[in-house]
């Protein structure tokens, strides 16, 4: 059984999605999505908001509420009766996240054991067939098969087959 490696953050969570919909509350004001394509959406926010979003980013339970991707469940319950499938974040860059992220996993994926969960730092350990990834900096020492998931950080990186959303995820694995 061929093994797929699924990341979590702007892959089947949004986190960009929920911090601009607060922020759009919370200021009244736009991001610049031309500032996100250097690798970090963050870089979109206004340069005086920045630090602010990064703090969220870092805070207890700003993991746990997030929206999921389209398409997302239905199509990695169908690939999970097909594909080993483990979902690895590298969530020790936001230890807070690390029971917010877990939480999220199992009431969003309840057809995803905790052996299929894997809470990390780097990703250069990890090993499969397949790889879905919103970094590059992920993708580049994976030994399988490289998908970049479409995002606004990631824009300009044309070295990998890039997935646009869910369906089309479903388009080449089921």
């Amino acid at each position: 059984m061929e093994r797929v490696i699924i990341d979590m953050d702007e892959v089947i969570a949004d986190p960009m999605g929920e911090m601009i919909n607060w922020y759009r509350g919370e200021f009244g004001r736009e991001v610049d999505y031309s500032k996100m394509t250097s690798g970090s959406w963050v870089k979109g926010f206004p340069e005086e908001h920045q630090t602010l979003i990064l703090e969220r980013l870092m805070s207890p339970g700003f993991f746990r509420h997030l929206p999921v991707m389209q398409d997302s469940v239905d199509v990695l319950k169908e690939m999970n009766k097909s594909y080993e499938i483990f979902i690895v974040s590298a969530a020790v860059e936001f230890p807070n996240s690390l029971k917010d992220k877990l939480d999220w996993l199992l009431e969003y994926f309840p057809f995803f054991t905790w052996r299929q969960l894997v809470l990390c730092g780097d990703k250069r350990m990890i090993n499969g067939d397949h790889m879905i990834d919103d970094h590059p900096r992920n993708l580049v020492h994976f030994p399988g098969k490289k998908y970049l998931y479409h995002t606004p950080h990631n824009i300009s990186v044309t070295e990998y087959q890039r997935l646009h959303d869910w369906k089309e995820a479903a388009e080449i694995f089921l």
